[in-house]
């Protein structure tokens, strides 16, 4: 019997001969210095390339080996410095909202300075080189999206943290504040009173700071750097023809989405995982019980951890009668426990999918929570800023984790927590249900983003995707002012009509009481 995956698959190798595109030039600018955003475009990009695309490719992260039709521009960001921030930021986002996005406006400013001023780049922006594309991250870089009218180009955006109440601006797309909880948040999207507040609050603070502060400051870099623009950057932003979004209704919840935001999580990684390292295979198989893998992500080092917070993380390992893998960024650590492998680096994915791994305790970085979905393994996640609270809640909320406060767990908090989801079958049996959802699509990610790419240049930038709100000011999108008529003249008549009733009263009344003054003195 045929199954409907194969019957997909078939489709897309049809689709993928009859749905011809021609050789396309296109720039792809992702200048975030944490490798793990741009981990999520790396195999796009290359499949693009393979397809006959050439690829100019502006990053922090170019190619270690030469690839056909693909060409780096390296931008240059002081690791020390970026460290310095992420630590600061750890700090700064756990005062409060206001503080947060203080935190990344800076950090915008950072990465989109890194483009502007990088000397390749300037003399790519000023030739006469043409682009039929240009891929761009979006989160808070606004005065790069005018790559697109410069090079008269179409625009696609990649959102390596999903959608938001902001990014969904870019393609006029919606978040119902009832439902759809910000990801910077802690609310799930069923919330009663006081959580639906909380959520009214936090994407109101978020859109008044992005209008009133990251804007203008964006304007400032776009006035300079494109000075023969005639648009306004507002209308700039709002000019995207397709959005590509790192999320998955069955990890999450399902949202709307207009037709040219499409969710494409997944789609970096690979669907055949790579045979591991010789010593690491060796200490993965030496626990009888199973292994358990660690990791803060690619921004937070585990190494720059203040030595209590180590201190707690080794005593905790040291009592578990399983083997641990943490990524650690140094290649000693001092009183490291025996059952403890360190690397700078572990093929995360890869690890995952081993079937003697457990468990993946994680921060809750959006990647690491769909690699985690995807191998179906259970998590115990300690989240420490931005997204990570609600990717954590949801594991949580799902059934496939548990939470640990982060900035004050013990070694006890931490190893009963971890104890509990290896010894509960129930988590890990969530997890596959999960990831059994999570795969179960038509077409994989990684197809769907390059399908939808490939359509927009099929179709000269997809306007038919687009809906008409770009063309609409504040009032025209919410119906202001048509609410104003349609309420306001019935109440104007109203109210006219009742004035009148009064005046008309009043008159009566003066009239009788000025006969009855008049028969008194008669």
């Amino acid at each position: 019997m045929i199954s409907l995956k194969s019957i997909a698959a078939a489709l897309w190798i049809y689709a993928s001969v009859t749905n011809y595109v021609e050789s396309a030039k296109i720039l792809a600018v992702f200048p975030f210095p944490g490798p793990s955003q741009y981990i999520c475009v790396q195999s796009y990009l290359k499949t693009l390339a393979t397809r006959g695309h050439e690829i100019t490719s502006v990053s922090a992260f170019p190619q270690k080996t030469p690839l056909k039709n693909f060409r780096d521009i390296k931008i240059h960001i002081e690791q020390s410095h970026y460290d310095e921030t992420i630590i600061n930021g750890m700090e700064q986002m756990s005062v409060g909202k206001l503080a947060e996005l203080q935190f990344v406006q800076a950090f915008a400013a950072l990465t989109s300075l890194s483009v502007f001023n990088n000397k390749d780049f300037q003399q790519l922006l000023h030739s006469d080189e043409q682009f039929d594309l240009i891929i761009i991250e979006v989160l808070y870089q606004d005065a790069l999206y005018a790559l697109g009218k410069h090079f008269k180009a179409p625009v696609i955006g990649v959102s390596t943290f999903g959608a938001d109440v902001v990014i969904d601006q870019l393609v006029d797309n919606v978040s119902p504040l009832a439902y759809v909880p910000a990801p910077s948040g802690t609310n799930l999207d069923v919330m009663n009173f006081w959580q639906r507040l909380d959520n009214l609050y936090t994407n109101t603070m978020e859109l008044l700071y992005t209008y009133l502060v990251i804007i203008p400051e964006q304007q400032q870099y776009y006035e300079k750097y494109f000075p023969n623009a005639t648009l306004r950057l507002t209308d700039v932003r709002r000019d995207f023809s397709l959005l590509l979004l790192n999320q998955h209704y069955s990890f999450s919840w399902p949202r709307p989405l207009v037709p040219n935001a499409i969710e494409v999580a997944g789609m970096h990684i690979d669907h055949k995982p790579k045979k591991l390292p010789t010593d690491m295979e060796a200490f993965i198989n030496a626990s009888s019980r199973g292994t358990i893998y660690f990791s803060l992500g690619s921004n937070i080092k585990s190494a720059l951890l203040p030595k209590q917070k180590l201190q707690e993380i080794m005593n905790a390992f040291a009592s578990l009668p399983v083997n641990v893998l943490w990524k650690f960024e140094k290649t000693d650590l001092a009183d490291k426990p025996k059952n403890v492998f360190i690397n700078k680096w572990f093929p995360q994915s890869d690890v995952l999918a081993h079937p003697k791994v457990k468990l993946f305790v994680t921060h809750g970085g959006m990647h690491s929570l769909i690699e985690s979905v995807h191998h179906g393994k259970p998590i115990v996640g300690t989240p420490i800023f931005f997204d990570q609270y609600l990717n954590v809640e949801k594991a949580v909320y799902k059934g496939f984790g548990i939470a640990v406060n982060f900035r004050n767990f013990t070694s006890i908090e931490l190893r009963d927590a971890i104890l509990e989801v290896l010894n509960n079958p129930t988590y890990t049996e969530r997890a596959q249900e999960i990831s059994a959802s999570f795969h179960d699509r038509p077409m994989k990610p990684l197809d769907a983003a390059i399908y939808w790419t490939e359509y927009v240049l099929r179709h000269k930038g997809a306007p038919q995707l687009r809906v008409a709100a770009r063309h609409l000011n504040f009032l025209q999108r919410h119906s202001v002012d048509t609410m104003a008529v349609l309420f306001g003249i019935p109440l104007l008549l109203t109210i006219f009509i009742i004035r009148g009733v009064f005046q008309v009263l009043a008159a009566i009344f003066r009239s009788n009481d000025n006969a009855h003054k008049k028969r008194k003195r008669e």
